[in-house]
């Protein structure tokens, strides 16, 4: 998804850079696992199992029925009998608006040159993609890997990063309970956009939750006054 521009001369030009809507946008190349592997197993080689279980309703952990989350990937480098791995969450962005099938049948039909213009409206839906999806993934996973001695990966896009507040950073991967490996995308040959690595960045989960709830909250004075305004605008039931 990016943004469009369309001019008075009736041309459509991109405005923006795109947001990932799709985890499977982070697959192109395997760069990612690369880029991961390196970063927190010293190799760019390892083997990727998918959704783990994690979380188990049952202590004995007997059937698939008693499974209540997973990891969704785990990337493994194994020596010998001794496992080194670390946990992988892929967070693509939530959009709002038309569904894209409208615009995918515009497109098949297209038989004008440049780009046809959205025929529906839709934003990214940044709010709903970090604050109500992925910090609940992150509060529930990230304390049981810290307690194992582990790591968790997180990969999202540079639209999705900027939309975070400012987090603190750690020094060094070593203090950090999350790597946050934040990817860009770069114009390649025939207008085709190419996934690039731009930054990793180190934080805790404590950090990692004030940085996605992306307010500090308003003083008690602050709070008491908008209760009386509502309260004198007849708002309350």
């Amino acid at each position: 998804m990016t943004l469009y521009e369309r001019g008075t001369d009736g041309t459509v030009s991109i405005s923006q850079s795109p947001v990932t809507t799709c985890p499977s946008r982070f697959l192109e190349g395997n760069a990612v696992f690369k880029w991961v592997s390196e970063t927190l197993l010293d190799t760019p080689e390892t083997r990727i199992v998918n959704e783990v279980s994690f979380l188990m309703s049952n202590q004995e952990q007997e059937t698939d029925e008693d499974e209540v989350g997973r990891i969704d990937s785990v990337l493994v480098r194994q020596d010998k009998d001794r496992l080194h791995w670390c946990a992988l969450e892929m967070q693509a962005v939530y959009f709002s608006g038309g569904k894209m099938e409208d615009d995918f049948s515009a497109m098949r039909n297209w038989t004008e040159p440049g780009l046809p213009f959205p025929t529906k409206q839709r934003r990214p839906d940044f709010r709903s993609s970090g604050p109500k999806r992925l910090m609940p993934q992150l509060q529930i996973k990230v304390p049981t890997l810290r307690r194992w001695g582990k790591k968790m990966a997180v990969v999202v896009d540079h639209a999705f990063w900027n939309s975070l507040s400012v987090m603190q950073r750690t020094s060094h991967v070593s203090n950090a309970d999350i790597v946050w490996f934040v990817v860009d995308y770069e114009t390649a040959a025939k207008g085709r956009y190419r996934l690039k690595p731009h930054e990793a960045v180190f934080t805790t989960l404590e950090h990692a939750v004030e940085g996605l709830t992306g307010g500090m909250p308003v003083s008690l004075e602050q709070f008491e006054d908008a209760i009386r305004k509502k309260l004198g605008r007849g708002e309350a039931r």
